[in-house]
């Protein structure tokens, strides 16, 4: 079963915030053309094993059906209300699926003809069904798989989910749900998920429960854009079922433990209870990274506190956990390495063992993490709690409940909070590495008594804030400057600082809506500009191959305004080639000129050496600008390798050849300072 596969010794042998954008976007997904779903980029590299040859008169039969169910979509979606739009993800993912599987090369046993078949049927049943406005599979119970369009890529993405048979009952009474994280299988594609997905098993099902099945974007240890599919399969959930916010739980065993690590300790406040298994929880110690060459950079050793859960072990203050491990199983390591930071931190972890047990579940064990959860999830988490204690080293994760962080004093340091409601009008903070925050109540959450004025004391000062008000929300923010800390007067003090959602490194802007600006003109021809192509080339082709969508492009000159509110920007090319790089060029931190790039005192001749970074738009700071980068790590080999590989900036030597860690030869680098300015 995949869930149970190994995540170590597999052997590639061919071509990964919640806040905001969660929200009021589905509606907006609905309306994509469904040519954006197959348009031509490269073939993918190949991330799975080859495909075996499919014999003729399959495939030719396979091409008609999936084509006929493409024109079928093509037409509900001109046809559908709005209203109905949303659920057209629920048919598209059958196309998806065998469409991917043709065109990609990814049938991978002969069982998987029928499989593709039984698909397409799903797919045909579902269309009518839906023309005639019903929607009847929303009705069912068992295993059920759904869709969803992605606020990322306006991809379609599956998901599985276990529907109750209680479900059933008149009452909307909140049922607890458990999102359950599947371990590494290269040879995951949609048609295998969808398969697997419907099939029964007896794996952690628990009674009256829903249980949400992420795809995850396919194999990436739920990092990245699969952390995102988490979140927006998690919503798309929500949306049609009642789901008890307070009563949700992550599990997951093998690869799908590490992303339970990670989305336990980056979103504490999400869930009522945790319970990883035999997943790796840092990257450093696991692969040995001390003991192998090259050895790594300071850039990268800093970027592994992006998702080492080891690093953010304080949060788990929040979240009750039981780990799980074979005792014979070399992923024990995980839950010891843990079991030593929860140490740190004045915690213990509780770790059930399965004896003389190696990569999988020990019966009697299963029972008792079965056991433990159940208890754990039976009562709702405190939505509100009168301490909130939170650590971080980057502000895309900025806090928790009640407080989040609105600045840095400086990125990849430790920041620490301690944040207590203390008595009916009073908060009491401990802070480390905080340049500036915020502490905000919803209404009806307002834990001091109205009419009176919160007095917050951080350190040995005090700073009086807003007086409460009765069935009002309350909030203050601070921000420390020269004189000790102060009420912020307006968000925009933060002008041009790093802050939630706009911090870098490169990687930071593919966790959110992004659009590849392509050159107007050729790109030079010398070997920067060629690299400059291939990069491009290579984006499309692992957006595909490793994250399972289509990375939308457009030509600079029809870049439209309203795709720059919307959307990150991926410039590829220089300012001669390029016109909206060439725009913006003077308010970039790089500078071309007279055959030279250069980046503060340093001049590198353009002809081989081109500039990567993430800034913010000038055109729209809101959004980021990114410069000839995709996701920065290549390759596809343990997930734990699968980290951010390079920082805020680099320049690269594109004489000297790529490897796995860079795409050449890395001639300068470095994170911007908090103000976005090239440190000293």
């Amino acid at each position: 079963m995949y869930g149970s596969e190994k995540e170590t010794g597999v052997r590639v042998t061919m071509k990964s915030m919640r806040r905001g954008w969660v929200s009021g976007r589905m509606g907006t997904l609905v309306g994509l053309a469904l040519a954006s779903l197959v348009a031509e980029v490269q073939p993918a590299e190949r991330l799975m094993v080859p495909g075996i040859e499919v014999p003729r008169t399959v495939e030719a039969r396979l091409t008609v059906l999936t084509d006929q169910l493409g024109e079928t979509l093509a037409t509900l979606r001109q046809g559908l209300s709005p209203e109905l739009l949303v659920y057209l993800a629920d048919v598209e993912i059958f196309y998806k699926a065998v469409n991917m599987a043709l065109r990609e090369d990814e049938f991978i046993r002969e069982s998987e003809f029928e499989v593709a078949e039984r698909l397409l049927e799903q797919g045909f049943e579902r269309a009518r069904r839906l023309e005639q406005g019903r929607l009847p599979w929303l009705q069912e119970t068992g295993w059920v798989v759904r869709g969803y369009y992605s606020h990322i890529d306006d991809s379609v993405q599956p998901y599985g989910v276990v529907i109750p048979e209680s479900a059933r009952a008149k009452t909307r009474k909140p049922f607890r749900a458990d999102v359950w994280l599947h371990g590494r299988d290269n040879r995951l594609t949609e048609l295998k998920f969808l398969d697997v997905r419907q099939q029964s098993n007896d794996r952690f099902v628990p009674p009256d429960t829903f249980v949400l099945h992420p795809y995850g974007r396919f194999c990436n240890a739920f990092k990245f854009a699969g952390e995102v599919d988490v979140f927006e399969g998690l919503e798309a959930l929500k949306r049609d079922y009642p789901i008890d916010p307070q009563r949700i739980t992550i599990r997951g065993f093998s690869m799908g433990g590490a992303g339970c690590w990670h989305l336990a300790v980056h979103h504490p406040d999400i869930w009522v209870a945790a319970a990883p298994g035999a997943g790796f929880a840092e990257s450093a110690e696991y692969l040995g990274l001390w003991r192998k060459d090259p050895k790594p950079t300071w850039y990268q050793m800093a970027l592994w506190n992006l998702y080492d859960a080891t690093a953010y072990a304080l949060n788990l203050f929040h979240v009750p956990t039981v780990a799980y491990s074979g005792e014979i199983d070399r992923q024990i390591q995980a839950a010891r390495m843990m079991e030593t930071a929860l140490a740190d931190e004045g915690m213990r972890l509780r770790h059930v063992i399965g004896p003389a047990t190696g990569h999988t579940y020990h019966p009697s064990a299963k029972v008792e993490v079965s056991s433990r959860i159940d208890a754990i999830a039976s009562r709702a988490k405190e939505s509100l709690p009168r301490q909130v204690r939170f650590t971080t080293w980057t502000l895309r994760y900025p806090g928790a409940y009640w407080f989040e962080i609105l600045g840095l004093n400086q990125h990849w340091q430790r920041a620490r909070v301690d944040a207590r409601i203390e008595g009916a009008s009073a908060i009491g903070l401990e802070l480390e590495n905080v340049y500036a925050c915020r502490m905000a109540f919803n209404q009806g959450e307002v834990p001091f008594e109205v009419g009176t004025r919160v007095r917050v004391r951080v350190g040995r000062q005090t700073i009086p804030g807003p007086m409460v008000e009765a069935d009002s929300p309350w909030s203050m923010s601070l921000v420390r400057d020269a004189s000790g800390w102060r009420r912020m007067t307006s968000a925009s003090e933060l002008v041009g600082r790093k802050r939630p959602g706009l911090q870098g490194p490169i990687d930071d802007a593919f966790m959110d809506r992004f659009l590849i600006v392509e050159p107007t003109g050729r790109f030079p021809q010398t070997p920067a500009g060629g690299w400059m192509q291939r990069e491009l080339t290579r984006l499309k082709r692992e957006w595909r191959g490793q994250f399972r969508g289509n990375a939308r492009t457009v030509r600079a000159d029809r870049l439209t305004s309203t795709q720059i509110a919307s959307s990150h920007l991926v410039l590829f090319g220089n300012p001669e080639c390029n016109p909206v790089l060439g725009r913006i060029a003077p308010r970039l931190p790089v500078r071309w000129h007279q055959g030279e790039v250069a980046l503060g005192e340093g001049r590198w001749n353009s002809e081989w050496v081109v500039p990567l970074l993430i800034y913010p738009n000038p055109l729209n700071p809101e959004r980021y600008v990114v410069i000839n980068s995709g996701f920065t790590f290549r390759g596809f080999g343990s997930n734990a390798t699968q980290v951010p590989m390079l920082p805020d900036y680099a320049l690269v030597d594109t004489r000297t050849r790529e490897t796995t860690l860079v795409p050449g030869k890395v001639v300068e680098t470095g994170f911007f300072d908090e103000n976005w300015d090239l440190k000293n």
